[in-house]
């Protein structure tokens, strides 16, 4: 199948037992790398690595349960996947919100925390336990899943795109700090992706559904799915991208530039 990419390399990715995380691990798989997937539930996790093994049948992938929202969880599944790959040379991580988009006085006060930390916290947990693993041996690339709700004022993101943007300022900064230490930090910001839970989440609801279609309707290059964000982050994460860092790629068809 010629050159593996990734041959022999420890692979992280949070998030990855569904849509992009999911399609990333095949890929980073059938590139020749050794994959952990963390996640919450113990159950998608045995799935998802099924699915990995049924579509990359060499593939070595598997699962670690974990919730980084909390920082415990985050360190202990870091050196849990650390031990059993032999390093950590890429970290990937895509996790979303748990409730589709919705206006800012339609959320009750006491959810207004919950929802920014839930979409906030993870990558910002994992990165921080993986980060001196990285530093130490002087090399490693870690790509964030955000989302353009970050760079652009939607109704109905407000706190989405507050936790968003919060998830590409942290990781440009740390991007500046770990670059002398070769390690590189990038993001992929897309907006619709289809065929994924999230998109499943928002057409649930009359709302978000609405806003979307609209959104839609300007990706005339076509909405992106798991597939383009997956190619998108093993570039970033690959020897191509090695001059990149601190950089947030928008995959999105063309529904908005910036």
């Amino acid at each position: 199948m010629g050159d593996k990419t990734f041959d022999g390399q420890g692979v992280v990715i949070l998030g990855g037992t569904a849509g992009v995380g999911l399609e990333s691990a095949v890929r980073f798989c059938a590139q020749g790398a050794r994959v952990a997937l963390i996640g919450r539930n113990e159950e998608r996790g045995r799935n998802a690595c099924a699915v990995v093994r049924e579509r990359a049948p060499e593939a070595d992938v598997q699962f670690i349960r974990a919730d980084a929202v909390h920082t415990d969880d985050a360190v202990r599944a870091a050196e849990e996947a650390e031990k059993r790959l032999g390093a950590i040379e890429v970290l990937m991580c895509t996790t979303g919100p748990s409730e589709p988009p919705r206006l800012l006085h339609k959320i009750p006060i006491g959810n207004v925390r919950l929802r920014i930390e839930e979409i906030m916290l993870p990558p910002l947990h994992m990165m921080h336990a993986v980060l001196p693993m990285m530093r130490a041996r002087g090399q490693g690339a870690i790509v964030n899943v955000a989302s353009d709700a970050a760079k652009f004022a939607t109704p109905g993101e407000t706190l989405i795109g507050a936790a968003m943007a919060a998830i590409v300022m942290f990781s440009r900064a740390a991007a500046v700090e770990a670059k002398r230490d070769g390690v590189r930090i990038n993001l992929l910001t897309p907006s619709l992706i289809a065929g994924t839970p999230g998109a499943e989440l928002i057409a649930g609801d009359p709302f978000a559904n609405k806003m979307f279609e609209k959104a839609a309707g300007l990706a005339h290059l076509g909405v992106a799915d798991a597939a383009d964000l997956a190619e998108a982050a093993l570039f970033l994460a690959g020897p191509s991208a090695r001059r990149i860092t601190g950089q947030a790629l928008s995959v999105n068809g063309g529904i908005s530039v910036g």
